[in-house]
């Protein structure tokens, strides 16, 4: 029976023996980009003077991670890095489902395609450019938001948006939905076109509304993918990066824009402090992998469905 099975699996694997090929140079890539820098999670318990060899650096062991949770910064950073990532994720995740159903809806092809171009381009744009568009639009001199208001006589002088700490998360949220609801709505799109269209015909002939088609055929339908993305984005929910809160940012509102990326950058490879820097990395490596862990276990409990 064993003999079988060997023969059984290297017979899959003759029968795949090109696309295995294929897979090589990615495999590789991934191995080259991915674990092999991970032997420089090493300098986290080194104090890293650069120029020396690996032999010559001064062993500290955790004094590095020590001094990051006996920072006082490093909680305030926190508390703006899991802000931002919620209301990222609860937004920039029913956003995209939403506007899938949607456009789902439209009969008018050409009218879909057109909203579905425009609102996915946004995407390709960077974060500077993107950043530059939201400063001026909320500027107090000339700026839309302001100048709307006022012509509406909602206030009476322009509020200066950019300046106001409590403000900022939300104004990075909107900004982050706007730019990536368009392209995340592709994956539910194509989700949607997998469902079996005599389905809706069937429900149309129970008298169903197409309300009620979206809530017992096109969300079940794309069940699948809504938890599998749930379960990535729970797994990255403090990997927001720092491009957008560091362009969007000013001294102002620095108790707010601060997170744990920009942290490392401005804190570690800023001062120099190259040790320190590597220990946040790997906290927020740790961090995302039991985010992930924990989020795929549950979901692979209550729904079934999991990513691994």
């Amino acid at each position: 029976m064993v003999v079988k099975t060997k023969k059984s699996v290297w017979s899959k694997i003759l029968s795949q023996k090109y696309l295995i090929l294929m897979s090589f140079p990615f495999v590789i890539w991934v191995f080259v980009f991915s674990y092999i820098p991970i032997w420089g999670w090493t300098m986290a318990f080194q104090n890293f003077k650069p120029g020396l060899s690996f032999s010559q650096q001064e062993w500290v062991g955790l004094q590095n991670f020590k001094e990051l949770f006996l920072d006082h910064d490093f909680y305030l950073v926190m508390r703006n890095t899991l802000a931002m990532s919620i209301m990222e994720l609860v937004a920039g995740f029913l956003c995209p489902i939403v506007l899938a159903v949607l456009l789902h809806e439209l009969k008018n092809k050409y009218f879909k395609r057109t909203v579905q171009t425009i609102s996915y381009l946004p995407h390709f744009v960077s974060w500077v450019v993107v950043s530059g568009i939201v400063i001026q639009m909320l500027s107090t001199d000339g700026g839309v938001v302001n100048q709307l208001l006022m012509n509406l006589h909602v206030i009476n002088k322009p509020i200066e948006f950019m300046g106001k700490e409590n403000w900022f998360w939300s104004i990075v949220t909107t900004a982050d939905v706007w730019k990536e609801v368009g392209w995340n709505t592709i994956i539910y799109l194509a989700a949607i076109a997998g469902i079996d269209p005599q389905l809706y015909e069937a429900a149309k002939v129970d008298g169903a509304s197409r309300f009620r088609q979206i809530w017992h055929i096109t969300i079940p339908g794309i069940r699948t993918t809504i938890t599998i993305l749930l379960i990535l984005s729970i797994g990255n929910l403090i990997n927001i990066g720092f491009e957008k809160q560091m362009l969007l940012g000013n001294p102002l509102v620095q108790s707010h824009s601060n997170v744990i990326q920009l942290y490392a950058l401005n804190y570690g490879i800023g001062l120099g402090r190259y040790s320190f820097g590597t220990a946040v990395g790997i906290f927020n490596s740790v961090v995302s992998i039991i985010l992930l862990f924990s989020a795929n276990r549950i979901f692979k409990k209550t729904t079934g469905e999991s990513v691994m």
